[in-house]
This record gives structure tokens, C-alpha cells and sequence, in this order.
């Protein structure tokens, strides 16, 4: 992985969210500095502010860059001549608009955490305002991060299964099979609440991973879709179970199922990709093994790092060599590297690629939200087909 840049100095990076009794701040947090490319300097760790500068310590971050609000590290940053680089958005999904508005309309890079946005007409109005201010914008799509996810889209993009015929994705967990927003745990309250997840539960969650997951990989463009929702929980607000079917401009269907009540699960993420040429499966509870099939040969498995058979995409990927287990966290710094590329080169004044980029960017977080909303309507007219097309969306 690279650990040198033209700025010759580490890129400074600033935290939203990730306060006391966090997940996923100190996911990024620890994504952002894994290479050694960044360091966390500033951030408004809460909407508490209290908790906010409570928190700092817990990142090493100096108590003089330890903010109240983001309204209050936006003006302190934007005064310093050593101010942050970029901002990680880690909070939930109703303030990312807000958060993320105002970062870049100040003129900062913004990796943000997914949905983008609570609403499809906020993901609009983001890609306006990134569009506009000319900054590197990433969504934490992290499962596109994976060395053998990017193999398989390589190999795909390269043409080796044929022309894709179908994909099968499925996110299936089972940590919501009862209610536990009743007893006040705060991962489930928040996702389960409709003033703060938005108009879908299990499908904004995990449900945007999977479909993202094949949209990356096949690089297909989706023109349909019917959807499904399902709550079983009873007394919960939002879905926890769903299916959706896609139709894809060129003529491949694409089914994706995402479930948080199914007993025993945990994070298992899985596609399957049928080509005219050949088949493959990758599993994210086995991240380091990709299978291919092709009709009278034996299973291939990939392996990351296992050898010469590997693409280019893969390899920059890896880290540590064959039979070491790499996985969540490296898949994440993974995002994060490409973007810093990204960021890299803009600050050296040289043009950036914004739309078919290596890391998941601004119309990816768009087509995500246009995800949720058609799956949602669909659902309520009883599955019926809805357009399914973003304008902008990356090829």
C-alpha cells in the first residue's frame, strides 16, 4: 500500500461522530489511519458536546481540536493553516446531510458513511453541492473494499464470465429477531426509528450493501425494479426483511434479499454472478477466497495474494501475504486509500476522476437512496415494477 504522497506529509483527518459507546467512528477512525497516510487531528465527536470533548482522549485527539459542534469545528478548521484534509462522517443517517453540507460547502473532502443521505431529495441536492465545490466526496461502501471483490470485478469488467446473466446478492442477519429497540439498545433504536434511519430499516442497513455490492462488481446498469417488505417484529416501525428483483438495461436480472431476523445469522453477505462464460461466488464471512465455476472444470478458488492469477486491483488491495487473514478493517482502509489517492492528487492540482472511480463516491450514495425509495414504493403497490435509473449514475 502506498505510504508516500506528493504533499510529503500524512493527510489530516477529522471525526464526526465515533463518541462513547460508538461503532462505527472508531471503524473509521482506525480505517483512516491503518496505512499510515493520515492522522486524526480534530473532531466533533457527539452531538453532546459534553460528550463530544469527553470523548477526544479516546482518539488522542488534542483537547484544542476537540469540538462542541460542527458548526464550531468548521469555523476553528477553516481558520488554521494546518487544518483537516478531509472529514469522516460517523453518525446516523439523518444528519448526514446537514453534516456533510456544510463540510463541503466550506470546501473539505467528506467520506461519509452510508445511506448518503436520509432521503432521496437530500442525495439530490448533496450531489449538487459536491458537484459544484469540486471536493473528493466517498461513501463507505465498504464491502467493495475486499482484494477478491475487486478481483471479481476485474475479471467481470475484463469479460472472462461472458456476459452477466444474473446475480444474487443476500445481506442476512438475525440480530433484530426480537425487538430490541424496546429495551433501549442503541444500534437497534436508532436503526428502527423513522425519524432517524428514514423510510426503510433492514433495506437502507444492509439492503443498499447487497445491491451495491453486484452493481460494483457486474458494473451493470439497473432500468427496473420490484420490491418487497417485510416486517415481522411485531410492533416495529420498518421493514426487517425485504427482496427486490432488478432488471438490468442489458437484459440480466439481479434478486437481492436482506433479512435481520434470521436465527443464527451474523453478517453474512454473499453474491453469486451467472456469465455466458462462467460463474463465480464470493462470501463476506470467508472474505479471502473467491470460487469460479465453469461447466465441465473443476472449481477454481481464488485466494488474496495467492499468486500470479491475480489482477492488478486485487494485489493493491492486500497487505499481508497469502494465508494471513485480511478482512473488515483493511477492506474499509481500502475506501479510504482510494479516495486519499483522490485527494492526493487534487491537492497537487491535478484533474480527479468523480464519477467511475475505484471507491464508492457521491452518485453511488444518489443511486443507493434511489434504491431505497423505489423499493419502498414498489413494495407498497404490492411489488410493482418502477423506473430504476439514475441519470448521473457511474458506468
Amino acid at each position: 500500500m502506498p505510504t508516500n504522497s506528493p504533499l510529503n506529509r500524512k493527510l489530516r483527518m477529522g471525526l464526526i461522530g465515533g463518541g462513547q459507546g460508538a461503532f462505527i467512528g472508531r471503524v473509521h477512525a482506525t480505517a483512516g489511519v491503518l496505512d499510515n497516510r493520515a492522522a486524526l487531528v480534530a473532531g466533533a465527536l457527539s452531538s453532546d458536546a459534553a460528550k463530544a470533548k469527553a470523548s477526544a482522549a479516546d482518539y488522542d485527539i488534542p483537547a484544542d481540536r476537540a469540538y462542541g459542534s460542527v458548526k464550531e469545528m468548521v469555523a476553528a478548521e477553516g481558520k488554521r493553516p494546518d487544518k483537516v484534509d478531509f472529514v469522516s462522517v460517523a453518525t446516523p443517517n439523518h444528519t448526514h446531510f446537514e453534516i456533510a453540507k456544510t463540510f463541503v460547502e466550506a470546501g473539505f473532502n467528506v467520506i461519509c458513511d452510508k445511506p448518503m443521505t436520509f432521503d432521496l431529495a437530500q442525495a439530490e441536492e448533496l450531489l449538487k453541492i459536491v458537484e459544484k465545490s469540486g471536493v473528493v466526496f466517498a461513501v463507505t461502501h465498504n464491502y467493495t473494499g475486499y482484494p477478491l471483490v475487486r478481483q471479481a470485478r476485474e475479471m467481470i469488467l475484463n469479460g472472462d464470465l461472458g456476459e452477466i446473466n444474473a446475480t444474487r446478492s443476500n445481506y442476512i442477519q438475525g440480530w433484530l429477531r426480537t425487538r430490541l429497540e424496546a429495551e433501549s439498545q442503541k444500534q437497534a433504536a436508532w436503526r428502527t426509528d423513522p425519524s432517524k434511519s428514514g423510510i426503510a430499516g433492514c433495506f437502507g442497513d444492509i439492503g443498499t450493501h447487497a445491491y451495491n455490492l453486484g452493481r460494483y462488481m457486474t458494473g451493470l446498469l439497473p432500468k427496473e425494479i420490484s420490491g418487497h417488505l417485510k416486517i415481522f417484529a411485531e410492533g416495529r416501525a420498518l421493514d426487517d426483511y425485504g427482496t427486490a428483483l432488478v432488471r438490468y438495461e442489458n437484459g440480466a436480472l439481479g434478486t437481492v434479499t436482506a433479512s435481520q431476523i434470521s436465527h443464527g445469522r451474523e453478517n453474512d453477505l454473499f453474491i453469486e454472478i451467472d456469465g455466458t462464460k462462467a460463474a463465480l461466488q464470493w462470501r463476506q464471512e470467508n472474505p479471502n477466497e473467491l470460487i469460479v465455476r465453469k461447466n465441465g472444470e473443476p472449481h477454481k478458488i481464488y485466494t488474496r495474494n495467492g499468486g500470479p492469477y491475480l489482477g492488478a486491483a486485487a494485489g493493491a488491495a492486500s497487505r499481508l501475504p497469502s494465508g494471513h487473514p485480511e478482512a473488515f478493517f483493511e477492506a474499509f482502509a481500502n475506501v479510504y486509500g482510494a479516495a486519499f489517492d483522490a485527494m492526493v492528487k487534487k491537492a497537487s492540482g491535478e484533474k480527479v476522476e468523480s464519477v467511475n472511480t475505484v471507491y464508492p463516491n457521491v452518485y453511488d450514495g444518489v443511486e443507493g437512496m434511489l434504491f431505497i425509495t423505489q423499493v419502498v414504493a414498489s413494495s407498497k403497490e404490492n411489488g410493482a415494477w418502477l423506473p430504476f435509473h439514475h441519470p448521473k449514475s457511474r458506468k
